[in-house]
């Protein structure tokens, strides 16, 4: 049937909104009418469609056959993937496929291809002398989510208050051509140049990204309305002259024009050596050397961003949900986002879901971090529609078919391949039921691609090599086919690989990226191949005239794995629940046992036979893929995943297929979880306290034979096992607890206590300002003490550790100290039993200061009700009662502290006035709208000014005193117990930790592996404080490198 001219036309069924048509009717008449001999075209056979943006008659009209029957038609041409039953045998078929790159969701489709002995040509694949890709709908998709975004905008600024032109507007679909669309908008755009915006909106900043066909057509659309393009250095300038204006009072004034910003990637990004200066080349290469500073420069002056760029996993998103989040709170004006792109959960994190054309937008609420639909309510707006030039199907159909109606006529008529022009045989994927040479690379990445691990992660039993190495490759990997050299040179050599994940450039400017498992029992070989990967990325070895074939290699560490031959490896899988920062330090550590590193801190702690013949898989689970995919970015034996653990079924789907589930998520889910590992006899490690609702699972669990290991962390749990380790010891010695006093805290590093208070925070202030409210309970030589939450700052106690003098400390009563009496069994013997938490010296006799100011009053504030916003300085200078036109600084505040009696130490007084002045509360700048209290203006600042930068280390420090009395005059004992822990930065972000989350996470993680290795007999609800549980855990922890010293005096 190849080469017979005759073409047929697909009727389109993968969505009711595909309109478009490889060739209309006036393209048809042209390969027909100018004869056979000319086209190569006898005859096109179309199939009827009722929904087709070119009825079936005209068609007939220009002397088309219409017919559900293409069994005569040697071509056959379509727009989308067509069903898999419409795909004849023996036939060329041209659309596009999506299965270049190995994507697995269209790989039934590419078998079908294989299997009837087709052949397949990918319109994506077509690309001219330039390299670009000849046949392309991208400014289609440009004009028709811009037109699209400026109707719901007009929604949107009606729901908040505001009547604006574009309320007229229509989407796209709605005109019946792309010249009534535009003129739309110019109407649009002749009201408000007449009429004006009102102030209350302006200035209306459109940011756009990208510099493809994408973009130009939504700055094709945006430059019909009345407009000046700014530079991005000039956006601070244009707010303050539109702030003048608003502070003169001329809030009726309108504005008659919007503004556009076009950005780059040297918006977006810099150097993090501040010594260097932007280098596009650099950046694409190594964008691990720069920070994002999109958030900072950009969004905080865009009132829409039209996201119109390709993104990869490995550069900086362009805006975070956490950035998104800090913006509000500043009060940006950001009123929406038009991800034309529709890169989901990619380089706009928050818009994680596709829209629709007849429902284009959802609502995202920063400050609550939830998703809604409909314009009403808080939030910004978001489209991100993914078949956007479908709108303008008739204009996008006459464009594409006047490119593909010139290579229609030789794809019709021939029948071989090799007598094809090369861009056109560079197109085709199959040929006559097999893969042409440039993809033969496809079967091997389906070969070694990861599987869907909730049904086939039981069955993994991965090839054992005793050296491997992950290695990444980026570069013009598919559409250069550069890939197809990489795996030869690794499949040549005899190398065992496993393809990890890869993300695919989504046009031809844009690079891909693949990370790939290499393995061999010659670490030489393997060697020799990475050298020869080396050879093919170094483009001054191969001789390439143009920077688009380049391939960029990076070699990870190489793992070494002791492996006795015959031994049988077994597999087991953790399922990591949550994508915090205490899930990766969890991941990394599982997933390396069995390796040499893994071997020096097991080796006195777990069986030979477990370390050396268990390998252990891990799949973390997040709601959202992407922040579980950073989680798991560069960990060889981790799955990333979506789940929401609030669904019954799918979280039982993974729970079903491992041994152990760690939830990290957060208190409330833990019941939902440890209710599905019943129901499926699965072990569960927290690190969440033991509450009523896990606490009524413990006969259950001792009846399913299954352990629920809580409260396995830091506090609770490292403080939990070496508690009972000293306790325990003392007691088989005939001992006495006399008294038992423990302090934690989780503090900045002293080099990085560089503020007033000495803390920082790495989450929200808020918790931590509410419990230095909190009451306290503890025993004091026995007799029982209360403190009041209004009183706890200001119980603080100095505290100096023997073993660290250089640490100036203090300590402020931690809640209940008495329940820890009846946990460790020494309630009715310790006369002392105290619980603290540590601070630097100082921080109680501030904070309390700062409440006495009323800083945390959680009561409304007159002036933060008044319509017009106030200053903090405003603010700051009503709570201390001091007239606005007074000049005021460190000494002004100092003093009136003193005179309002809110502290006795003048020296507290100024350490209190520095605090102010360091958080910014003497700032002109106006207090967000959303601050209605005093608390949340000061949680904001908090927030603001009391933040880690990038290279700051915390530390968590753990220290225990137990008094033991003896027996038969024999001398009592003070025990100490100290836990020291410092972050640990990188330059490589996946590497940094702090030290919270290694103090929490490895010990999660540790509880997991004593299941695992069956340390752990005991059954049902269980925390750290027996000594089949703690004995191993701490002296896994030590091996692992924790700094835990003990003491006896």
């Amino acid at each position: 049937m190849l080469g017979n001219g005759i073409v047929g036309i697909l009727s389109e069924s993968t969505n009711k909104w595909e309109r478009r048509v490889p060739l209309t009717p006036s393209h048809c008449a042209w390969l027909l009418h100018g004869g056979s001999g000319k086209t190569g075209v006898s005859r096109i056979v179309v199939q009827p469609s009722t929904k087709r943006i070119h009825h079936d008659a005209l068609y007939e009209d220009v002397g088309c056959e219409v017919s559900e029957d293409l069994s005569e038609c040697g071509l056959i041409l379509g727009i989308k993937q067509p069903k898999l039953e419409m795909i004849l045998p023996d036939r060329a078929y041209a659309f596009f496929s999506h299965t270049h790159k190995a994507q697995r969701e269209n790989m039934p489709l590419l078998d079908k291809v294989l299997a009837g002995r087709a052949t397949l040509f990918d319109y994506e694949l077509i690309v001219g002398d330039h390299g670009k890709r000849l046949l392309a709908f991208g400014r289609f998709a440009g004009r028709a989510g811009m037109i699209d975004f400026l109707s719901g905008l007009g929604q949107r600024f009606l729901s908040l208050g505001y009547s604006t032109p574009f309320l007229s507007l229509g989407a796209s679909y709605m005109y019946s051509s792309l010249a009534m669309a535009k003129a739309a908008v110019i109407s649009v755009g002749e009201e408000i140049a007449t009429m004006g915006l009102p102030s209350g909106i302006c200035p209306l900043v459109f940011v756009f990204t990208g510099a493809g066909n994408v973009s130009h057509g939504a700055r094709e659309i945006f430059q019909l309305l009345p407009h000046a393009f700014v530079d991005p250095t000039r956006l601070p300038e244009l707010f303050e002259m539109a702030k003048d204006v608003k502070e003169a009072g001329r809030t009726s004034k309108r504005v008659c024009q919007v503004y556009g910003c076009v950005v780059t990637c040297q918006d977006m990004v810099e150097p993090k050596d501040p010594s260097k200066l932007f280098d596009k080349a650099d950046y694409y290469a190594h964008p691990e050397n720069y920070r994002p500073i999109f958030h900072e420069k950009i969004a905080p002056f865009a009132s829409v961003i039209v996201n119109c760029m390709y993104w990869e996993k490995r550069y900086p998103r362009l805006l975070t949900t956490a950035q998104l989040q800090g913006l509000t709170r500043n009060g940006c004006s950001l009123v929406g986002i038009a991800d034309i792109s529709c890169d989901i959960g990619g380089s706009i994190e928050f818009v994680n879901q596709t829209t629709f054309i007849d429902s284009p937008f959802f609502r995202y609420d920063p400050v609550n971090n939830s998703y809604h639909h409909g314009m009403e309510g808080s939030g910004v707006i978001c489209s991100a529609v993914d078949i956007l030039p479908t709108e303008f199907a008739r204009e996008a159909s006459q464009h594409f078919g006047d490119i593909l109606s010139e290579f229609v006529g030789v794809l019709a008529s021939s029948k071989y391949l090799e007598k094809l022009p090369m861009h056109l045989r560079r197109a085709c994927i199959v040929h006559g039921g097999s893969l042409t040479s440039l993809f033969e690379y496809i079967p091997r990445m389906r070969n070694s691609n990861i599987e869907d691990p909730s049904r086939n992660l039981p069955n993994i039993q991965s090839e054992r090599m005793k050296h491997t190495t992950l290695i990444s490759l980026s570069g013009h990997l598919f559409d250069q086919f550069l890939i197809n050299e990489a795996l030869d040179i690794i499949e040549a050599a005899g190398v065992s690989f496993k393809l990890v994940k890869f993300d695919v450039g989504q046009s031809t400017e844009a690079m891909s990226y693949s990370e790939l498992e290499i393995g061999a029992d010659d670490k030489a070989l393997l060697d020799k191949v990475i050298d020869s990967l080396a050879s093919l990325a170094n483009p001054s070895e191969r001789h390439v005239d143009s920077i688009n074939n380049v391939l960029t290699l990076k070699v990870g560490k190489f793992k070494e794995m002791n492996l006795e031959s015959g031994n049988d490896i077994k597999n087991k899988a953790v399922l990591i629940l949550g994508a915090g920062r205490v899930c990766r330090p969890a991941a990394e550590f599982l997933t390396s046992i069995g390796s040499s590193s893994s071997n020096k801190w097991l080796k006195s702690c777990i069986a030979d036979d477990f370390q050396e013949n268990t390998c252990v898989k891990v799949i973390v689970a997040s709601l959202f893929l992407k922040d579980a995919q950073e989680i798991a970015e560069g960990i060889p034996n981790a799955t990333a995943v979506q789940l929401d653990a609030l669904n019954h079924e799918s979280l039982c789907n993974y729970i079903s297929v491992v041994d152990v589930v760690i939830s990290l998520l957060p208190p409330s889910f833990h019941s939902n979880v440890a209710s599905a590992c019943l129901q499926l006899r699965k072990h569960l490690v927290t690190a969440s306290y033991v509450d009523d609702s896990m606490s009524k699972l413990d006969e259950m669990a001792k009846s399913s034979g299954v352990t629920f290991l809580c409260e396995m962390g830091l506090d609770p749990g490292i403080d939990h096992m070496m508690a009972m380790k000293m306790i325990n010891e003392a007691h088989v010695r005939g001992g006495k607890i006399k008294s038992f006093i423990s302090y934690c805290g989780g503090l900045p590093s002293p080099d990085a206590a560089n503020n007033p208070i000495g803390y920082k925070f790495s989450w929200s202030p808020a918790g931590a300002v509410r419990a230095g409210r909190n009451p306290a309970t503890y025993k004091h030589h026995g007799e029982i003490k209360h403190v009041d939450g209004n009183n706890l700052y200001d119980s603080a106690s100095k505290l100096r550790l023997p073993d660290f003098p250089a640490f100036a400390l203090e300590c402020l009563p931690n809640r209940n100290s008495l329940v820890y009496g009846d946990l460790y069994g020494i309630g009715n013997e310790a006369l002392t039993i105290f619980r603290g938490t540590l601070r630097y010296e100082g921080f109680g006799e501030i904070m309390g200061t700062l409440a006495r100011i009323g800083l945390f009053s959680t009561e409304g504030t007159p002036i933060l009700e008044n319509e017009i916003r106030p200053t903090y300085r405003s603010f700051m200078l009503d709570l201390l009662n001091i007239l606005a036109e007074t000049q005021i600084g460190e000494k002004e505040i100092e003093e009136r502290i003193m005179a309002l009696g809110l502290c006795k130490q003048r020296d507290t007084a100024l350490k209190t006035a520095k605090t102010i002045v360091f958080l910014g509360f003497l700032a002109v700048a106006e207090i967000p709208i959303f601050c209605k209290c005093a608390f949340n203006v000061t949680c904001h600042r908090m927030e603001e000014r009391l933040a880690y930068s990038g290279t700051e280390q915390d530390m968590v420090l753990l220290h225990h005193e137990v008094e033991v009395d003896f027996p038969n005059g024999l001398p009592s004992e003070n025990h100490r117990a100290t836990l020291l822990e410092f972050g640990r930065t990188s330059e490589e972000k996946e590497k940094s930790y702090t030290a919270m989350a290694l103090t929490v996470g490895i010990p999660a993680a540790i509880g997991a592996l004593l299941i695992l290795a069956k340390k752990i007999e005991s059954k049902g609800v269980l925390r750290p404080i027996d000594p089949e549980i703690y004995l191993p855990a701490l002296d896994i922890l030590e091996a692992y490198g924790f700094k835990l010293v003990e003491k006896i005096n």
